[in-house]
């Protein structure tokens, strides 16, 4: 009997752990749908508060859905026609400098000689025979990069607009899909859970709003701040429009979104325009980051989450590393989650013990 009871003990332990790699495995293979639905939740609980408002004002739900997805649609077109005129007109640059590349390039006298007045020290014969040997043996591979870049974009293109539909899904639903959820809640403890899920949806709900404040007022500021600077140097700052929308979506990023946006858009300046331009757009940008840090962060902030400041940065490196950006997106809110979970529950219970 006892050995019988052993192996049915270690066949139902086998079975179990079968089960959990399968489960673990299904979890692998679904992680992109996953972490698509989750994105798509959690820009959906943001946009809630926006048709409750509009709600408030007298306009119906349906009415109210319609707007703020009209406005969400703009913004996603204007960051589309924004960018495809900047590629366009390099791509017809590219293309019209291919004849006096090919003719720089017949004329290798031309090259040698400037070579040999910049680069003195260094064997012109040499560098092209490194060179022809590195693209003939590395030809595979980067051919295979440009092939996987390629397919990276299309696959972020994708998934983006995978996202923005399973997000206009959820806001047109989300009503019901709350209300389904709370009834699988026993019915002694559903209040309860009611008034903390409310809470912190709203929660979620007002951190993505302050974030899309703090991501507008850096946009907006940068393409009015842009636009001056041209004006003032006598040059317009080229592609402003583009750097003000890579300053709006890279401020939606906790912690280390404004810096990293601050110095792409400082060496696109750079890239384009002169010296004096490109000093003047790095102390400005000094001066932005630490205005939005003292300023602007905490009144926006402070309203939506209010979680210690340790907190915020733990969780944000947290989420980031795990889910990379959106985890750095979500990882605050789900803090923020958290300690209301503990204060409310948790705590309580402890102290009736």
């Amino acid at each position: 009997m006892k050995i019988h009871n052993a192996f049915r003990v270690g066949l139902v332990g086998g079975l179990g752990v079968l089960v959990a790699l399968l489960i673990g495995a299904s979890v692998a293979n679904l992680a992109t749908i996953l972490t698509y639905v989750g994105a798509a939740i959690f820009l959906a609980l943001g946009i809630d508060p926006a048709v409750s408002w509009l709600q408030r004002h007298k306009v119906s739900r349906p009415i109210a859905i319609l707007i703020v997805l009209i406005g969400v649609l703009a913004v996603v077109a204007g960051l589309v026609l924004a960018i495809i005129p900047v590629i366009v007109e390099q791509v017809n640059n590219l293309i019209e400098s291919i004849p006096d590349i090919v003719t720089t390039v017949q004329d290798t006298q031309v090259i040698q000689d400037w070579w040999a007045q910049t680069l003195p020290w260094l064997a012109f014969d040499d560098v092209v025979a490194n060179v022809e040997d590195f693209f003939t043996k590395n030809i595979g591979a980067i051919t295979g990069g440009v092939l996987n870049t390629a397919i990276g974009i299309a696959t972020g293109a994708f998934g983006v607009l995978i996202v923005l539909i399973l997000t206009l899904y959820f806001v047109a639903s989300l009503a019901s899909i709350k209300r389904g959820l709370y009834q699988l809640v026993p019915a002694s403890k559903r209040e309860r859970f009611i008034d903390l899920a409310e809470q912190i949806s709203k929660s979620v709900g007002r951190f993505v709003i302050g974030q899309a404040l703090l991501g507008l007022s850096n946009g907006v500021l940068t393409f009015i701040f842009l636009s001056v600077l041209g004006l003032i140097l006598g040059t317009p700052i080229q592609y402003s429009a583009l750097l003000a929308f890579i300053a709006f979506l890279f401020s939606l990023v906790p912690l280390v979104g404004t810096i990293s946006g601050s110095v792409i858009i400082t060496l696109a300046v750079w890239l384009f325009n002169d010296v004096p331009a490109v000093i003047v757009v790095g102390i400005w940008y000094l001066v932005y980051m630490q205005v939005e840090a003292y300023v602007l962060s905490p009144n926006i902030m402070n309203r939506a989450v209010k979680i210690p400041g340790a907190v915020v940065v733990v969780a944000a490196l947290a989420g980031g590393t795990l889910l990379g950006i959106l985890g750095a997106l979500i990882a605050i809110p789900v803090a923020a989650s958290i300690l209301l979970i503990v204060k409310q529950v948790i705590v309580p219970r402890q102290n009736e013990l």
